[in-house]
């Protein structure tokens, strides 16, 4: 299944974003689980989370950690009301 394109993404606080797609929808997706390691343990820093951008499908960050487009997707949940 293509997942739809990411139009904007916002960092949130506790390493949430929010990400509204192409189609309408707005979603929050947990980047805590991800944030181990050497590559992806740099987006602790939060002035490094908050480089984060649309790419396509999913999103990214400036040194280029990304998150595969249907995890992004399939594990988001509804923002309903977030702003």
């Amino acid at each position: 299944m293509l997942q739809p394109k990411v139009i904007s993404v916002t960092p949130l606080n506790d390493y949430k974003l929010l990400i509204e797609y192409i189609t309408g929808e707005r979603k929050i997706f947990d980047v805590k689980p991800y944030i181990k390691g050497d590559w992806y343990g740099e987006l602790i820093d939060e002035e490094i989370f908050r480089t984060v951008h649309p790419c396509g499908t999913t999103v990214e960050w400036e040194d280029g950690q990304d998150i595969a487009p249907h995890e992004l997707y399939e594990l988001s949940v509804s923002a309903g009301g977030v702003q």
